[in-house]
């Protein structure tokens, strides 16, 4: 994949309006309202990775999962970039519907 230019960053920043530029990095964080979910989201997105082969930077603190995606091997953001983020805003969905607390 090739690094997106500023003008496409800024037009693919759109689609995931809660992530935030960092350098060369989108960056977004989860708030869940127990230690547990916030396992359950960071395993979830571990397996989409996987599945994806693209990995994000994961940080857990409690009940506050940190998620951070960049392309090395590119220079800096990509189109896999923002899909993986888009997933990952489905999946917090999904588990937030499926417990009315998150």
């Amino acid at each position: 994949m090739e690094k997106y230019t500023s003008e496409q960053v800024r037009e693919a920043l759109s689609t995931v309006p809660d992530w935030k530029l960092e350098e060369k990095m989108i960056v977004r964080r989860f708030r869940f309202p127990s230690f547990r979910q916030a396992m359950a989201f960071a395993n979830g997105v571990a397996e989409m990775a996987e599945a994806m082969q693209h990995h994000p930077f994961i940080a857990i603190d409690y009940k506050v999962v940190t998620l951070r995606y960049t392309s090395w091997h590119a220079g800096g953001l990509t189109a896999a970039d923002f899909t993986a983020a888009n997933r990952c805003d489905a999946l917090f969905n999904q588990l937030s519907a499926a417990d009315e607390t998150l």
